[in-house]
């Protein structure tokens, strides 16, 4: 059988080694968020995180996120629901600048 047909395989655009050893926040498909220690991942984006912790949503409102967390432990992440993998350090929360408030579109 010949593989010679394949091809190239691609770099992913994710560069989870650098993130190896370090506190994540993982964005998932349907609107989880964790938090953990990456310990390891696989070329599907499996990711494995270690003292991973969900943040909580609203009860009213699914789309809120609260500041309460569950403790989860270790866990395992499908690469299918990662939306999107961040380092936990040098990132900060900025207001929206494109949201129009109320009070400029009065004058």
């Amino acid at each position: 059988m010949s593989y010679s047909n394949r091809p190239p395989r691609q770099d992913s655009i994710l560069e989870l080694a650098r993130m190896m050893e370090a506190r994540v926040h993982v964005k998932c498909l349907g609107g989880r968020e964790l938090e953990g220690t990456l310990k390891g991942y696989d070329e599907l984006v499996n990711l494995v995180l270690e003292d991973c912790e969900e943040f909580l949503r609203e009860s009213d409102d699914a789309e809120q996120i609260t500041d309460q967390k569950r403790t989860l432990g270790l866990v395992v992440v499908r690469g299918t629901q990662v939306s999107l993998v961040s380092p936990q350090d040098g990132v900060e929360e900025i207001e929206n600048p494109f949201l129009v408030v109320e009070a400029e579109e009065e004058d």
